[in-house]
Parts: structure tokens; sequence; C-alpha cells
């Protein structure tokens, strides 16, 4: 397998952590966003809309990070529960993930990320209505954690999908919408702690 994407990418980040819990050896690819090269004729190629990641298994090319996690399951297994009930809360918290957390999640985040690197810093504003975007997702998130270790009875691609926001909401110092929620707070601890997330941020042990 090959792997085309970027570290610091949270999409790639999901698949690289996907890899990391299956025990797969794949060859990691850097298309360097920083310099644009998801924009070249050559990713394009691989990914029409210019963005990372994209995985190549044998000849056979897919693009979008959950739509490589499903595929990963479906081919490796143990990335998804098995049970009909399981997998519908799994996918809920999927499609949660992506319609509520993330977007707000991400919008302060950048906004602290890249002010600094346009010379500017960044606006309250921006950052209060992402952070309370985000933090709405979380409280119910956190009635959803009652009594759970994980979203649907196992670890699964649910807590992937989630596990590159929550890293970038501490590492731009947004953490507390985290801490401040003791289920949500103990969930993240258990995902973080993994070593399959700790290789896929570059710091395993």
């Amino acid at each position: 397998m090959k792997v085309y994407g970027h570290p610091a990418s949270t999409c790639t980040r999901k698949v690289l952590c996907a890899l990391a819990e299956k025990g797969v050896d794949y060859e990691f690819v850097l298309v360097d966003i920083m310099k644009g090269e998801q924009k070249s004729p050559e990713h394009l190629a691989r990914h029409p809309f210019g963005v990372v990641p994209v995985l190549e298994d044998d000849g056979f090319v897919l693009y979008e990070s959950r739509a490589i996690l499903r595929y990963l399951n479906a081919k490796l297994g143990g990335l998804a529960p098995t049970d009909a009930k399981d997998l519908g809360v799994m996918e809920q918290w999927i499609s949660v993930e992506q319609s509520y957390f993330s977007p707000p999640a991400m919008k302060a985040i950048l906004e602290i990320f890249f002010s600094p690197m346009k010379g500017t810093t960044p606006d309250p504003e921006v950052v209060k209505n992402g952070k309370e975007g985000a933090a709405k997702a979380l409280d119910v998130l956190e009635r959803a954690l009652v009594g759970k270790e994980f979203i649907a009875g196992s670890f699964s691609i649910a807590e992937i999908t989630y596990a590159p926001y929550f890293q970038y909401l501490f590492d731009t110092g947004l953490g507390d919408i985290v801490k401040e929620r003791p289920n949500v707070a103990a969930w993240w601890s258990r995902i973080s702690e993994r070593p399959s997330w700790q290789k896929a941020i570059g710091k395993a042990r």
C-alpha cells in the first residue's frame, strides 16, 4: 500500500492511525501541502479535488479519508463493530464529527495556526465562534459516553475520525473544551495513548 499525504494533515493522520492499528506496512509518499503540491497535475490525477490523502493498494486508488477507513475495515477487519446497532452508532458519530464538530473546531484551529504566518493575531471572534460550535457537539458526546469506554462498544473508525481534531485543539491551546467534559476527556485519553495514534503523529514509543 502507498499513502500520499502530509504528516500534519488531519485526514492523512486518520489513515495512518488505521494502518498502524492493523500493523500494516505501507509506503508513505509526501505531498507537501505547504508548497502547494496537492494542486500539482501529478497529484490531481490521483485526487481531482486536490487534497490529501490518497491510498493506493495494488493499483486501486481511493481518496477521501473516511472512505479509505471504511475500505481498510472491509479489507482488514477490526476497525468497526459487527453488531448492526453498534455499527449504526459508529456511523452516527462519524456523521456528527463531519457535520457538527470538525467544521467549527477547524475554524478556530486554523485561525490560531495560520495567523502568525500571515503576520496577524488570531481574530478572537472567529476563535470564540469555532470553540462554541465544537463545544455544542461535545456536550452531546459527553452524554453519549456515560458508562462507555468507546463510542460503539470498542475502538473503531469513529474514534479515529475525531482524533486529529482533538489533537489540534490541544496543540493550539483550545483543549479546555475537552477537559471541561470528564467523559470526553477520559475518552480522549484512551484514544491519544494508543500506540497507533502515537505512531500516526510521529511520537511512537
